[in-house]
């Protein structure tokens, strides 16, 4: 009973007095503030205790200057990945980074030149193809297979088809968002092939690596052999799994050393510098102190996506869920509804009272899909499930009058 209630999430803090983007931004994505915000990923469930607790006790010291991350920050989360996920990552091996985002424009930078090819497997985070395309790369779009049971797969005859001698990197969202898988070892080992026949990078964002659900389980692309680690940037970090993406920290982690030493070039540009003081003691807090958190937490998202999918079998019509492995971002086959997607995304609006992400905004792939934010407290989960079912409800009743 006691650590049920150490880790209860049946409610949250208050988000709406603060800045927190996904809030403030209602009126402008949506036209109006009437509207529970499940788009941006983050969520709005509490930092973990222990995370706040020692910021508080660094505060302590008044004295809030340049910092550089300490060795024991990237050694403990060297220590999480072995154990979490068998990866043997060495200090050399680290960079700090604020965001992953700023981390792909750097590889992109150092693995590619203006004009040549990135790949990038729609439907998928959109700062895949928009870093892509600020940066005057090219843009080579390899879709995601969707086979009759709703599960996305890697279509490796197009891959192959659609690379050149321009093609120099290959954007890999592992475990992915918003479709939510988890790729198995073989469907990697496919990639990898392609990958080192063809002499392509691979930037493996792996952000969402903790947050997977039994019985599945996330491999590292760069454990895959000697070959992948040879080919292979990670990025890694505390953002989705502590809810700490208001700390902006995140790392790189790279092998291979002449991998290394071109994104480092790249890296130096740009001057990342060493981040915030205070967020170097909530990275180190987090994987030293916060696994029986994320336990508890994992139960609490899977209940939760649990209640959605409910909610969409009693609708099949109308909306179906995909299959969820990982990420707490489910996709909304909403193409029954029969609606073109601006109309899709005012019904949410409108009838349903939520704000959810498009799913054109993650490529062509996507259109008729929506992707909806899951993690929420109990309390605010249930009321997220009953405004969607009350909307389905009031689009059955519309469709048969």
């Amino acid at each position: 009973m006691e650590k049920a209630l150490k880790y209860s999430f049946a409610t949250a803090s208050e988000r709406e007095e603060t800045n927190a983007e996904k809030y403030v931004l209602r009126k402008e994505l949506f036209g109006t503030e009437d509207v529970l915000p499940v788009w941006v990923a983050d969520m709005d469930i509490n930092t973990p205790q222990c995370v706040l607790e020692a910021v508080k006790k660094r505060l302590e010291h008044p004295i809030v200057g340049y910092e550089e991350v300490p060795e024991s920050a990237f050694q403990a989360q060297i220590d999480w990945m072995a154990q979490e996920h068998g990866v043997k990552f060495q200090l050399e091996d680290m960079f700090y980074s604020h965001s992953v985002v700023a981390s792909i424009h750097t590889a992109i930078k150092a693995f590619t030149k203006e004009g040549e090819g990135v790949i990038v497997q729609t439907p998928v985070y959109p700062p895949f193809f928009h870093s892509v395309l600020k940066l005057n790369r090219k843009v080579v779009t390899n879709s995601l297979k969707l086979d009759f049971e709703g599960k996305y797969k890697f279509d490796i005859d197009d891959l192959k088809a659609k690379i050149d001698e321009n093609t120099k990197l290959l954007l890999l969202c592992s475990p992915h968002n918003p479709v939510g898988r988890v790729w198995k070892r073989e469907e990697l080992e496919e990639i990898l092939a392609v990958c080192s026949q063809y002499n392509i990078v691979v930037f493996a964002d792996e952000i969402h690596s903790d947050l997977v659900y039994k019985p599945f389980k996330h491999i590292p692309f760069a454990t895959l052999s000697e070959q992948a680690k040879a080919i292979t940037i990670t990025a890694i970090g505390v953002s989705k799994t502590f809810n700490m993406a208001g700390f902006a920290i995140s790392s790189v982690a790279i092998e291979n050393k002449g991998l290394r030493e071109r994104f480092k070039k790249a890296y130096e540009h740009v001057h990342f510098a060493q981040g915030s003081a205070l967020s170097h003691v909530a990275f180190e807090t987090a994987y030293k102190e916060g696994k029986e958190w994320l336990e508890a937490l994992k139960k609490h998202l899977y209940n939760n996506y649990l209640m959605l999918r409910h909610v969409a079998q009693k609708y099949p019509q109308f909306i179906r869920v995909t299959p969820i492995e990982a990420t707490y971002l489910v996709w909304l086959d909403c193409r029954g509804m029969g609606l073109r997607d601006k109309e899709l995304r005012t019904f949410f609006v409108n009838e349903a009272k939520l704000g959810l992400n498009s799913g054109i905004s993650f490529g062509r792939k996507g259109s008729g899909f929506m992707r909806l934010n899951f993690a929420w407290s109990s309390t605010k989960m249930t009321e997220i499930v009953q405004r969607l079912e009350s909307a389905l409800d009031f689009l059955q009743r519309g469709k048969i009058g």
